[in-house]
């Protein structure tokens, strides 16, 4: 308890502080790693046990991602990460060899280090490319899809290490054994994922507990991430992999919605654990030293990583934030690191040299963004960038039960397709099987809005059956999406009240229309001109429609909705006797019976 104090309370200063200064959250929660860390203020020491938790943070991350990208996407995404991915590696793990040969290091060391070093760190990158909304951009995808052949990567940069410092033993397992072991791990995810999790989470969905469905959602992902971890791979690469898998599943949003406030909270402890392992005592008694790896470092890399973009075809504007946003190097360069001193190719000197050179480069990302942001210069930063996604989001249908559903099937036979928000299980998996993109979830989650793309949609079609689930879905795009134009559903003409002011550009009384033909049919049947039952019953809808309209100031008042609760059928009954005295009169009587 003691420990988690110190970790909020060294969030809520330094992050809001290092926000308000244009720092960034990542730089301000490194910023508190160091103040509370054992070279700091002295006021956390267990670092091992803070980062084996912070993983987590990473792991969720990878997760979500992954929900965003289904396999069809990931497969068109091969150039990006296998063809970007391998040159990337090579270019830049060949320039920082040769840059650590020219301090004195033997090369099976400078190469191990020099690979190491050409990682990039996936939680800062990928929170960098978010918070600027650039994951669906061409540099985003680009450099997202690097980061994704680094954690594939691993495995043999891991295996590489007691090669060359010729630690290994016949009793040591194989490179191609481990593969193997990797490849029946990712089997393993592949089959839980498409055959087993769906089932389960929709027998989870069906006892109705939230709780219970966060619950599964985390032992989801961190069962899946232990799985390959055990098999040699990274945690995040599985994590991310299950959640490619989950991508096309109706309980995407839902998933994503749950994960997310526990991603936030560990990603942000991640980092506070960075800021912890930089060793202020090394770096006083090694400034130049370190000064002259760190800048070496960053200069090799960004102008490697400037040229590899440029070779990918990524427009002068993204090369530069390319290489920007992939410059430091990544966390699993303190695995390599410790792994090389225990077989012997680094000195422990050389270890917390390259240590501490890893967490000052995470620290300088986002000063070299802000660098960047400079660069572009005002007007740039006011223009609309060269790679930006669509700007034209989805129709959003809240709610598909009979009402919804004849929304969403005129807009589909009209080849527009809306995202659908349901919490009807059965309604869902059938409606799936003629082709909706249909998600569980409670729609008026304001998580669950956003994660459907609330923000950017063009239209939100509020079908939902409840009158207070209704109203409380309005109050709460109102609040946080007030430029989304709601087209809705009433049950009553209470309902229709409470939306129309609260702004609802179109609400429509679910019965009236469907009566109103039924009347006009009855006109006809009873010998009325087909044509002239037409006008009456248009008449009827105007002088309705003005009734109601006129009726609404009158129903703000606090009183007068009492009165409106209280009196119920009596009310009805005088506005009734109203409109039919207004119709006769304009209308010389005859037709209103």
């Amino acid at each position: 308890m003691h420990e988690a104090l110190i970790f909020l309370a060294a969030a809520v200063v330094c992050v809001p502080l290092a926000s308000r200064l244009g720092l960034g959250s990542v730089l301000g929660y490194l910023i508190a790693g160091a103040v509370i860390g054992p070279w700091g203020l002295g006021l956390i020491h267990g670092i091992e046990q803070t980062q084996v938790l912070a993983e987590l943070g990473v792991v969720l991350m990878l997760f979500v991602i992954g929900l965003e990208l289904d396999p069809r996407r990931l497969l068109a995404m091969r150039r990006e990460v296998f063809v970007g991915g391998t040159v990337q590696l090579a270019v830049c793990g060949a320039a920082l060899a040769a840059f650590l040969l020219a301090f004195g290091l033997a090369w099976q060391a400078a190469l191990v280090a020099g690979l190491a070093l050409a990682l990039s760190s996936t939680a800062i990158g990928v929170q960098a490319l978010t918070e600027r909304k650039e994951l669906a951009t061409e540099t985003g995808r680009a450099a997202f899809g690097i980061l994704l052949f680094q954690d594939i990567a691993a495995i043999p940069l891991i295996a590489l290490v007691p090669l060359l410092a010729h630690a290994g033993s016949p009793n040591e397992t194989p490179l191609w054994r481990k593969l193997a072991v990797a490849g029946l791990a990712i089997a393993a995810v592949v089959f839980v994922g498409r055959y087993l999790t769906r089932p389960a989470l929709r027998l989870i969905a069906r006892v109705n507990l939230r709780e219970l469905f966060t619950a599964f959602a985390l032992l989801l992902v961190l069962g899946v991430a232990e799985l390959v971890s055990l098999a040699g791979l990274s945690m995040a690469m599985g994590a991310f992999l299950a959640g490619v898998l989950l991508a096309d599943s109706e309980f995407r949003h839902a998933l994503e919605s749950d994960i997310e406030p526990f991603k936030g909270l560990l990603l942000g402890l991640f980092f506070i654990s960075v800021g912890m392992t930089i060793d202020f005592g090394l770096l006083a008694s090694r400034p130049g030293t370190i000064a002259l790896l760190l800048m070496g470092f960053l200069a090799i890399k960004i102008t490697a990583l400037f040229a590899v973009s440029y070779a990918l075809g990524i427009r002068v504007r993204g090369c530069r934030f390319f290489a920007f946003v992939l410059s430091q190097a990544g966390e699993f360069g303190f695995v390599v690191f410790g792994s090389a001193r225990a077989a012997e190719l680094l000195s422990p000197e050389w270890e917390g040299l390259l240590t501490i050179t890893v967490a000052l480069s995470m620290g300088a990302t986002p000063l070299l963004l802000l660098f960047h942001g400079w660069l572009l210069g005002r007007r740039a930063q006011a223009a609309p960038p060269a790679d930006t996604i669509d700007a034209t989001g989805p129709v959003i249908i809240a709610g598909f039960g009979r009402f919804g559903q004849i929304v969403g099937r005129l807009l589909l036979a009209n080849d527009v397709r809306a995202v659908v928000l349901d919490h009807d299980l059965d309604q869902i998996e059938s409606l799936r099987k003629f082709g909706y993109r249909v998600f569980y979830g409670d729609a008026t989650r304001l998580d669950l809005l956003q994660a459907a793309g609330a923000d950017k949609a063009r239209l939100l079609v509020n079908a939902i059956d409840d009158v207070n689930d209704s109203v409380a879905l309005v109050d709460r795009v109102r609040e946080s999406f007030p430029h989304l134009p709601i087209l809705a559903r009433a049950r009553n003409v209470s309902h229709y009240f409470e939306l129309k002011l609260r702004g609802v550009d179109v609400a429509e009384r679910e019965t009236f229309e469907s009566a109103l033909k039924v009347g006009r049919a009855a006109l006809e049947a009873l010998g009325m001109d087909r044509y002239r039952a037409r006008e009456m019953a248009d008449a009827f809808r105007r002088h309705n429609i003005a009734s109601v309209d006129a009726t609404l100031p009158f129903y703000q008042d606090e009183a007068r909705r009492m009165s409106i609760a209280k009196a119920g059928r009596e009310e009805m009954e005088r506005q009734f006797a109203r409109d039919r005295e207004r119709f006769e009169r304009e209308h010389g009587g005859g037709g209103w019976t």
